[in-house]
C-alpha cells in the first residue's frame, strides 16, 4: 500500500484510504449509478444475443467504479471523451437509459437518431463527445477540447478515457506532449482492464505501470484502485482540481477488470478461467459499496432493495422504448454527412 498523495506527482502510485468516507446519500447514489450501469449492459447484452443490437457491442460489466468516481468529481463545465466501450459513461453522464438503448438498437428516438450505434454515442448538450471506434483516436480528440476550453476560458477540464491497449498508440504521445507543452485542462484516464483486446499488458507493454507513461512529458501520474467508486472519486478531485487551476494534464492510471469479453463476440479464451469469477468475488465495485455502507451503518438491505427495484425498471422500460421506437426514416441516410 503506497499512501495517497496530496496532489499528484509524476510517477507515483497512489492507493487512497477509506478514512474519507462518503456520506450516506452520496454512497446511495455511487450504488445506484453502478447497479444501473450494470444491469443496463446486462440488458444490452441479451438484446445483442437476440439480434436486436447490430455491429459490435462492448459492455461495460465490472469497470463501474471508474467512470461513476470520475464523475462524482466534475462540474457542469466539463466535458468527457471515451472510446467505444461507452454505454456506461454516458449513463454517468446523465443521459436517459431510453435515449442510449435505443441507440444500440438504432432507432430514430437513439441519443444520435440511430446512426452511432453502440460504439458512436455522442451528446453535446451532456457535453459528452462520443463514443470513438478508432482506437486512441479520443485521445487526440480530447486534447483539443481541452484547448477548446482554455481558449474560451470556460473554467472547463476535458476527461479523455482510454485503455491499456490505446495507451501504446503513438496519437496518444503527440497528444501528450501537446497537452504540457500547453498546460492544457485534461485529465487523462487509463481504464486498465488488464488485457486490452485480447492480450495481457506484461505481454504487450514494455512499461506495464501505466501511470508512469506521461514522465517524459512532465505530467503528473497516480495509479488507482479503480475497483473501488471512493478511491477513483478523491484521485479524481485531486487531478481535476490541479488541471482545472492551470497546472496541465494529469494521467490516472485505473486497475479495473472487465468481466465479459472484449466485446460480444469475445469467448475471452485468453485469460485464466476462474479469474472472473475470483474478481467478481473479492474485488466487484458495487458489493464493496454495499458492504461498506452496511459495516458503517449507513443505509439497510431494504434501502438497497428500492434502489434494486428502480433500477430493474428503468432498464425494462428502456428496453420496451428502444424495441417499440421506429427506426430512422429513409430520407436521414444522407444527413450529417460531410461530402
Amino acid at each position: 500500500m503506497v499512501a495517497k498523495n496530496a496532489s499528484p506527482s509524476k510517477g507515483k502510485a497512489a492507493v487512497v484510504s477509506k478514512a474519507n468516507m462518503a456520506n450516506r446519500e452520496e454512497l446511495l447514489d455511487y450504488y445506484r449509478q453502478m447497479l444501473l450501469i450494470r444491469r443496463f449492459e446486462e440488458k444490452a447484452g441479451q438484446l445483442y444475443g437476440m439480434g436486436l443490437i447490430a455491429g459490435f457491442c462492448h459492455l461495460y460489466i465490472g469497470q463501474e467504479a471508474v467512470v461513476v468516481g470520475m464523475e462524482a468529481a466534475q462540474i457542469d463545465e466539463d466535458s468527457v471523451i471515451t472510446s467505444y466501450r461507452d454505454h456506461g459513461h454516458m449513463l454517468a453522464a446523465g443521459i436517459p437509459a431510453r435515449d442510449i438503448m435505443a441507440e444500440l438498437t438504432g432507432r430514430a428516438t437513439g441519443c444520435s437518431g440511430g446512426k452511432g450505434g453502440s460504439m458512436h454515442m455522442f451528446s453535446k448538450e451532456a457535453k459528452f463527445y462520443g463514443g470513438h471506434g478508432i482506437v486512441g483516436a479520443q485521445v487526440a480528440l480530447g486534447t483539443g477540447l481541452a484547448f477548446a476550453h482554455q481558449y474560451e476560458n470556460d473554467n472547463g477540464v476535458t476527461i479523455a478515457y482510454f485503455g491499456d491497449g490505446a495507451a501504446n498508440q503513438g496519437q496518444v504521445y503527440e497528444s501528450f506532449n501537446m497537452a504540457s507543452l500547453w498546460k492544457l485542462p485534461i485529465v487523462y484516464v487509463i481504464e486498465n482492464n488488464q488485457y486490452a483486446m485480447g492480450t495481457s499488458v506484461e505481454r504487450a507493454s514494455a512499461e506495464i505501470e501505466l501511470y508512469k507513461r506521461g514522465i517524459s512529458f512532465e505530467i503528473p501520474g497516480e495509479q488507482v484502485d479503480g475497483m473501488d467508486v471512493l478511491a477513483v472519486k478523491e484521485a479524481a478531485e485531486r487531478a481535476i482540481e490541479h488541471a482545472r487551476s492551470g497546472k496541465g494534464p494529469v494521467l490516472l492510471e485505473m486497475k479495473t477488470y472487465r468481466y465479459r469479453g472484449h466485446s460480444m463476440s469475445d469467448p475471452a479464451k485468453y485469460r485464466p478461467k476462474d479469474e472472473p469469477k475470483q474478481v467478481r468475488e473479492t474485488r466487484d465495485p458495487i458489493e464493496h459499496v454495499k458492504n461498506l455502507g452496511l459495516e458503517h451503518g449507513l443505509f439497510s438491505e431494504d434501502d438497497l432493495k428500492v434502489i434494486d427495484k428502480e433500477v430493474k425498471e428503468i432498464v425494462a422500460d428502456a428496453a420496451e422504448f428502444a424495441q417499440t421506437s421506429p427506426e430512422p426514416d429513409v430520407s436521414e441516410l444522407m444527413t450529417d454527412i460531410y461530402l
